[in-house]
């Protein structure tokens, strides 16, 4: 294909508080860019996490490589057996098919920005913080569903051992 065919986007400026937003307990989920923008190549989302919060149970993907680059605060995140901490500037490559898990490791708020790759797993997001938007948090059979539909595996009963050990709230 030349140059001449390509087709080209529109120049699109997100600003600060621009994009659609959720919840997910302690983790905001702010979407940026999702699969569709990038023909399935990546997607971009920023998660503000509360202080002390789990980002979340351990998990891993059998899909997705993660991309974490902290804009704010200080997260700490468990990789297999290897615990490490990111600060401002930091970026933290999580792969696909290993065991993961993040918090925010400090009593002020942090951020960072999660580019995923191929796309697609903001959907995810959506469906989850709709979900407990909804008010089902306590429906594991949904929340389940949720995660298969995305290839993941997700340990739910990390989350008390997490909170105790790293003295999260």
């Amino acid at each position: 294909m030349s140059a001449t065919q390509m087709q080209t986007q529109p120049v699109t400026v997100l600003g600060p508080r621009d994009g659609r937003t959720g919840q997910l307990g302690g983790l905001g989920v702010r979407f940026m860019v999702d699969a569709a923008q990038t023909a399935g190549g990546f997607s971009l989302v920023e998660h503000p996490i509360a202080p002390c919060a789990l980002g979340a149970p351990l998990h891993r993907h059998s899909r997705e490589d993660e991309y974490s680059y902290v804009l704010e605060g200080r997260v700490a995140v468990l990789l297999g057996d290897e615990l490490v901490y990111g600060v401002p500037g930091d970026l933290i490559f999580k792969p696909r098919g290993e065991w993961h898990t993040f918090w925010n490791a400090a009593d002020e708020p942090a951020r960072l920005l999660e580019i995923i790759t191929p796309g697609g797993f903001e959907t995810y997001f959506e469906r989850l913080s709709a979900l407990l938007a909804g008010g089902d948090v306590c429906d594991p059979s949904a929340l389940a569903a949720i995660a298969a539909d995305h290839g993941l595996e997700v340990d739910v009963a990390s989350i008390p051992r997490l909170m105790q050990e790293h003295g999260l709230r």
